[in-house]
Formats: C-alpha cells, structure tokens, sequence
C-alpha cells in the first residue's frame, strides 16, 4: 500500500548547499524572484527521530516517520518515500502530520490521519530508532499575490550513538499557500547560483548513508517507544569490481580544449567538457587514495570549469537529452566542495597556529578537531560515491557524450549565430558587462556583494578561457588581470567563512570549552575578521585591472579578431 491521490502532497524546493554562507545571503534580502518577505528571519533548534517497525512496516507502504519535538509538543510526521520530482529540485511527496505523545504507544496519540497510518501499519509493534539528526533552521516567509512560501536553512549534524558523524547544511523552499506555477521563477533563480545543487535525496537518507544503514528506509516515535537500532556495518564493494570502476573510460586530449573560430558552439562546448573531464578522470585515483590534497582540489576544478562549459555552451544542446549529465556532474562537485572548502579552512588554520606560541596552537584544537571530523565525514561521502556503481555508469555515458560529435546538438537554422566567430563576442561582452555593472557600488560594497563580484568574475574568466586560443596573444595577460580579481576575492571569502564558522563553533561549543581555548579560538576569530577587514580595503587594485579603459580596449580588440 503506498499513499494515494487523497493524501495532502508537500510541494517544495531542495538544494544542498556547498557553502552555508549562500543561504543566508538569500534570508537576508527581502526580495527572492518576485515575492516579498512578510516578516523577519525566525531560528529554531529541532531534533528529529526517523523510526520505523522491526520489519519496516512503514517503508513497506511507502512512508518514512518522523518525531519532531518543540515548545508546543511532539508531532509525527509521514512522508512518502516515493518522491515525485522533474529531475531537478522540485519535490513532491505525500505528508501527514498530527501530535504525538511521549512515551505512549501510538493508538493512544490525539486522533489524526497520521496516527491511524501508523497504527494501521505498525500494529503492535513497537517503533525502532533508525536515524537522529539536530538542526538548526533559519526560516523567512515570503509572499507574492496570492501564494507564499517559506524559505528555511537548515544546518544538520547527523547523531550516531550521541556522537556527530556528519554535517551538511540544505536550502529548502516550500509552497506554503498558492499554485504551484508560482515556484517557475524560484526555480531559475536558484538554479543560477552556483553555491546550491538540487538534491536528490532526503535528509534521512543521506543521514542513513552517514551511519551505513543498509536501506533507505525511515520514520519516528516516542521515547519510552525507542529500541537502540543496530547499525549495519558498510556493503564492502568486492576488490575486482573496485578495480574496474576506478579503471573507467579513457579519453586523450592535447594541451588544450583545441577551440577554433569556425566551430560551432556545441562542438566547442564538447572540445571544453572532453578535455576537463580527462583532467578529472586523471585525478580521480589520487582523490579516492587521499593522501594528497591537491589531487582533489585538482579534480574539483575540473568539474567546475565543466560546470562553467556549459552555462557558456549549453544552451546549443538539446537540454532534454543533456540534463541528466549536468545534474550528475554538480553533485559530483558538490561532493568534492564538502571535502575541498574543509582543506582549504584546515590549510589556513594550520597556517595560523604556526605563527603563535605553542600554548596557543594546542588551545586551538577543538576547533581544528571539529573541522578534520568534519572533513573525514565529507571524505567519506565522497568516496562512497566515487565508488558507486550509479557514478561508474554515468562517467561511461558522459564519456562517451562528449567524444561523440553532433550528439545532442540543438539543431539551428542557417542564419542563426552558431559559430565561435559569430557568436562568441556577445557572450564576452554579456560576461564583462555583468562585472562592471558593480563599479558603482564599489567604494561601500559588503561582503555579501564583493562574494557576487567574485561569482560574476568566474564567469568572465571562464568564457575568455574557453576560447583562449582564437583571441591571440593578448588573451593572455588579460585573463591573467581577471584572475587577480577572482584570487582577491576568493581570499576574502575564505576569510568570511573562516570567522563564520569560528563565531558558530565558539556559541555551540561554550559549554565544552575551557577559557584558555575559548579565549585561543576567539583570537582566531578576531585574525580572520582583520583580515577579512584588509582584503576589503584593497580590493580597489584589482578591480581597478579589469575596470579600466585600458582593459576595455584589450577586450575590445579580442573581440573583434574573432
């Protein structure tokens, strides 16, 4: 039995967020596509308890349980396990809800169609404990019309046996009130920000991923209820199979993409993905063995540039038929994020506790703890999914995709701008126009608006790259200037997250932390904001190299050589 037509259904909006920072620039601003905020940003502390019968009644009929205690109770909620989605970010999935009571069996809860599911399903039997996640969420509602919609951000640690085994944070955007057309534009909205990436599995299952349980199953129940769960321990991949996964494809490229004038836009989009993607492949043993970073942080710019290749390129493919690669190859980043944004907040760290004295670099250990816990958890993720025979089928698919000349090309008429000579210039000009647009609000930028600066800078860096070798010589040290920019910057953001992060460790952690550590990681703290304060102040001189008249005549005569 699974949830029928009848069931109310919860239409929302899932991302996964590579860096958490994202989501609260969005609660901050009181426009998000076209809708208004109607009030302020709310934060609760929740933990939730996903339970379901000894032989999995409730996963059986399609349903995952869950107990959610507040200020006003404990609530039950079911959610369909068999999720209706476009492929992308919109979820749609049966839900009910009703109050739960503490330590009494389900029959004897307040009458509602959720504990009659469960009493129907369950029976007499009691409810087992399979996953425990804490949150906290940060919640605005926002209203267009007649519809509305609530923003959360949720930062999750996932519980074994009372311990943190793995963190992530998730951006989720449900229809409170109104049709569901009213999502269209939210949708493009957050497709466009790089930071976020459609999620494709719940929160349970990833917290069930996170402690090795052998099923995506779920569900919650009350205390008095809850029998310790034994955990499974990890399905071992048999060695040979292993081996042939880490084996994968084999694609050779030159030195460079080999981009021409005369190509048409999907060929030279398909030349871009070839040949990051061999760089990828090439770094993907390194990145599964781990022992050194920068194979990683090797293999993560190679998916971006991908990425990048094709909101540049992508609108010559058939998206129907080229969505798929696209969605996979920005999980595949996301993962790589988790574990890269962590090495790089550890690097500077470990940077920092070589410049004090030696008390004070071990009073800095929590924090450095929490971060490697962290890391490790993300690591693991990462390599489940390397490993995974859904990543091994869709590299042989995407491989083969990009080798294969005309596949999924959008067909174009004979007038129509198809060729790098014809119609690359629009897009670099398109590109630079959106980095000169900050000039005005450059002498008061905030952070938040340095950190779009950044994202906008990628993107012209990108574009010029692509097509690097029909520009001719002078592409060079132009590009060099771009990317003086997006360094600046990006060393500011990482400065931004760093004293975020610390401020957040210091407020959860106030309890656990003696005064020489608190006062160490405060210190810390207060490094990265004067840092944070110097890269600000100093950002005109590299904005001033992709600002100026000089600059705009280089690009100029780029252009036209094309």
């Amino acid at each position: 039995m699974t949830p029928d037509a009848a069931t109310p259904m919860e239409v929302e909006l899932k991302f996964r967020m590579t860096d958490a920072a994202t989501g609260e620039r969005l609660l901050a601003g009181d426009e998000l596509g076209g809708f208004r905020a109607a009030g302020l940003v709310e934060t609760s502390h929740v933990e939730d308890r996903y339970v379901d019968t000894p032989d999995r009644a409730l996963a059986a009929a399609g349903y995952a349980g869950r107990l959610r205690t507040g200020e006003s109770g404990t609530v039950i909620t079911l959610k369909g396990l068999r999720r209706v989605d476009d492929g992308g970010a919109v979820h749609r999935r049966a839900e009910l809800e009703g109050s739960a009571v503490e330590g009494q069996p389900a029959a004897s809860w307040p009458q509602s169609d959720a504990r009659d599911t469960v009493v129907r399903l369950a029976g007499d039997q009691p409810l087992t404990e399979i996953a425990r996640i804490r949150q906290t969420r940060r919640k605005r509602l926002y209203e267009r019309d007649d519809s509305m919609v609530e923003m959360s951000v949720d930062d999750v640690a996932v519980l074994a046996d009372g311990d943190v085994v793995e963190r992530f944070a998730e951006l989720e955007l449900e229809l409170r009130r109104g049709d569901e057309a009213a999502l269209e534009p939210l949708v493009d909205l957050l497709n466009e920000i790089e930071e976020l990436v459609p999620a494709q599995t719940s929160k349970l299952e990833r917290a069930l991923a996170a402690v090795h349980h052998p099923e995506p199953v779920a569900v919650s129940a009350p205390a008095a209820q809850i029998a310790p769960a034994k955990v499974a321990a990890p399905a071992r991949t048999p060695e040979p199979e292993r081996a042939a996964q880490r084996e994968g494809p084999r694609i050779n490229v030159g030195k460079t993409p080999g981009v021409v004038a005369d190509d048409h836009l999907a060929e030279a989009g398909r030349k871009v993905l070839r040949f990051h993607l061999a760089r990828m492949l090439a770094r993907e043993a390194g990145t599964r063995e781990g022992r050194d970073p920068e194979e990683l942080h090797a293999m993560r710019v190679a998916t971006r540039r991908q990425r990048a290749a094709w909101r540049v390129f992508g609108d010559s493919f058939d998206q129907r038929r080229t969505s798929r690669h696209r969605r996979r190859l920005r999980d595949v980043a996301a993962d790589l994020g988790s574990v890269r944004d962590l090495d790089v907040l550890i690097e500077a760290a470990e940077a920092y506790r070589a410049r004090v004295s030696s008390k004070e670099a071990a009073a800095l250990e929590p924090l450095l703890a929490s971060w490697r816990a962290r890391r490790e958890a993300a690591r693991t993720l990462l390599v489940h999914e390397l490993d995974s025979r859904r990543y091994a089928k869709w590299v042989e698919e995407y491989a083969a995709f990009v080798q294969a000349e005309g596949a999924g090309t959008r067909p174009v008429g004979p007038v129509e701008p198809h060729r790098v000579r014809d119609a690359m210039p629009s897009r670099i000009w398109a590109a630079y126009e959106a980095v000169r647009a900050y000039e005005p609000v450059m002498r008061w930028a905030d952070v938040t608006t340095l950190h779009d600066l950044r994202i906008a800078a990628k993107w012209l860096r990108y574009t010029l790259e692509f097509v690097r070798e029909t520009l001719g010589p002078e592409a060079g040290p132009a590009i060099e200037k771009v990317v003086a920019l997006q360094d600046h910057l990006g060393w500011l953001h990482d400065a931004d997250v760093a004293a975020g992060l610390a401020r957040t460790f210091l407020v959860e952690h106030a309890g656990d932390l003696d005064e020489p550590e608190s006062a160490a990681i405060g210190r810390y703290l207060v490094d990265r904001e004067r840092e944070l304060a110097r890269l600000r102040k100093s950002v005109g001189t590299p904005w001033r190299g992709v600002s100026s008249l000089a600059f705009r005549r280089t690009l100029g005569r780029l252009v036209a050589g094309l």
